[in-house]
């Protein structure tokens, strides 16, 4: 049986703004305004959101959808580590899941993670308990949500390769035990089956995590599923021996990567066949730099943040890159990271106590 946690929903009365006007009450968590988003991406980047809220736990979480406006945008962020935000702002309301989505725990020989949960952390937890399958998880710098939604993989494993089920909430705080069957499932890709035509239409995001940031909503919001929870099923085997393949997996990934630099890991998918780092430097990109960002010399599908970057100048040199992959070879490169919000056209959302000179 897939495990529920459930927990008491206390009514304590909060101080929460304007979305207390639209009846929201009986929370635990924290709701913040105007949010600058820099501190919750791995890039330490980027412009503020309208509202950030920080869950106590995944009752909480799933308390809070039930009485959000039908019309309110949101978005789901665990580390913030394959996100950039604009510099204009996010309409809406983020929900913070590290922190408050972290129960891991073994379940009838599987490992059970909530979508807060680090990956890396999955990776060691399973070694510990002499499980194995999970140690490329080790390698990526997000969280288990974020993993699931983008089929997030490196050193030859993929995360849907080892789910047994997955645990959603919607936008009504309904849950719904899902299998791997359900969705279809690719390279850095997972969507639901049968609401794929409904997404497509609706132009929501297919990981269900991520709105455009021109989509517009008014009335009913599209059907919308994020994930909460994770099984995993995995093979018994030598944690020891697990434990000492994470340690090379780090290793290399020290080696390779400019990991002591605000970044977002790859920043573009792999074409067919080729690397996208290998077609960036053959483009004489590796070391360039617009603004604050540059594209790392040690990896050039890396873009560190290297003196206080803006997004746009983070999103400039994404599109440089493609510009020129796609002219020099007429490969189109197709990001990895998520970009939302709005460019910054003079009318950016100010941080809250901000005195309007920006985040």
């Amino acid at each position: 049986m897939f495990p529920i946690l459930r927990f008491p929903c206390h009514d304590i009365d909060m101080d929460m703004g304007d979305l207390k006007k639209a009846g929201i009450h009986g929370l635990r968590g924290e709701l913040r305004q105007r949010e600058p988003m820099a501190r919750h991406v791995s890039w330490r980047a980027g412009g503020v959101v309208e509202r950030a809220y920080f869950p106590a736990d995944l009752a909480d979480v799933r308390e809070f959808l039930r009485q959000l406006p039908a019309a309110e945008p949101v978005y789901f962020v665990g580390l913030g580590s394959n996100l950039l935000v604009r510099d204009g702002g996010l309409r809406g309301t983020v929900i913070f899941s590290h922190g408050a989505l972290k129960q891991i725990r073994i379940c009838d020989g599987d490992v059970y993670a909530e979508a807060g949960v680090a990956s890396p952390r999955v990776a060691r937890f399973a070694a510990r308990h002499d499980l194995t399958g999970a140690e490329f998880l080790a390698g990526i710098p997000g969280t288990v949500g974020g993993a699931l939604a983008m089929n997030a993989g490196c050193y030859g494993g993929e995360t849907w390769d080892i789910v047994a089920h997955v645990l959603t909430l919607d936008r009504t705080g309904a849950e719904q035990i899902r299998k791997p069957e359900d969705y279809e499932i690719a390279y850095r890709h997972v969507r639901l089956k049968d609401q794929g035509g409904a997404q497509q239409a609706a132009g929501i995001h297919p990981s269900s995590l991520i709105l455009p940031h021109n989509t517009r909503l008014t009335g009913a919001h599209p059907p919308e599923e994020w994930f909460v929870a994770a099984t995993f099923h995995l093979q018994p085997g030598s944690g020891k021996e697990s434990l000492n393949k994470i340690k090379g997996l780090l290793s290399t990934r020290i080696a390779s990567q400019p990991l002591n630099q605000p970044n977002a890991g790859s920043v573009f998918r792999n074409p067919p066949g080729k690397y996208a780092a290998q077609l960036i430097e053959a483009c004489g990109l590796k070391g360039h730099a617009i603004g604050g960002a540059l594209i790392s010399p040690r990896h050039a599908n890396f873009i560190v943040n290297e003196n206080k970057a803006r997004a746009a100048d983070i999103e400039a040199l994404i599109e440089l890159a493609q510009s020129a992959v796609k002219k020099k070879f007429g490969i189109e490169l197709e990001r990895e990271v998520r970009i939302i919000g709005e460019k910054d056209e003079g009318g950016r959302m100010k941080a809250e106590g901000n005195d309007g000179g920006g985040v």
